[in-house]
């Protein structure tokens, strides 16, 4: 019988490698399969908690980060490189903006109470790196809700709750992203290779079922 293990995961939606990372994962249970039966939540973590509502221009944020655009664009290359091993279709070059993230993790824990957060974060992710869409735009995460199945949105959405899921994340020492957490006891932050992360999965369960 499947041991049961909660994986919380902290991320952001336009952090490139939790991308690569939830794409990682979900090989992760592939190969797992029979062995483990995660109960996966996802937890807000803003990259830029300090971003205006309206987000900036994505080159003036990767200038002011990275000291230069061709420092940016190298980095970004690398991602790219990365991403197509899982599959995805980075598309930086026709990316304008960088958003303020803090309306689209409202939508995904609206969804998670619906139990759709994992098709409404694969469509932010999708929509914002695939499809260089404004995720930060209501009209975009109207769209992305309603395509999604998300009732009640956006006035469903609980502000306080969403503020308190994040302080909490932090509170628990996390600086960075993606970062797997084992019914709280353990945790991996990075987006590791399927095997490695599979590996830390099972190692959990075990140690789960133990105690």
């Amino acid at each position: 019988m499947a041991k049961t293990l909660l994986v919380e995961i902290a991320s952001d939606v336009i952090c490139p490698w939790c991308y690569i990372g939830k794409r990682r994962f979900e090989k992760a249970l592939a190969l797992l399969q029979g062995e483990v039966e995660p109960r996966v939540s996802w937890l807000p973590f803003q990259l830029n908690p300090g971003m205006p509502p309206e987000g900036v221009a994505r080159a003036d944020y990767r200038r002011t980060k990275f000291g230069s655009v061709e420092r940016g664009r190298a980095l970004d290359a690398r991602v790219a490189q990365e991403g197509a091993q899982e599959g995805i279709a980075f598309a930086f070059e026709n990316m304008q903006r960088t958003p303020n993230t803090m309306a689209a993790h409202r939508l995904i824990d609206l969804a998670q109470s619906q139990e759709r957060a994992a098709a409404v974060v694969d469509a932010l992710f999708r929509a914002y790196f695939e499809e260089a869409r404004d995720i930060g735009d209501a009209a975009v995460l109207a769209e992305i809700a309603a395509a999604c199945g998300v009732e009640h949105w956006p006035e469903g959405a609980n502000v306080q709750r969403v503020a308190e899921l994040e302080a909490g994340v932090r509170d628990l020492g996390i600086s960075g992203v993606p970062t797997f957490i084992f019914e709280r006891r353990s945790g991996l932050s990075g987006a590791y290779p399927p095997e490695q992360l599979a590996a830390a999965i099972r190692e959990a369960a075990a140690g789960s079922e133990s105690k």
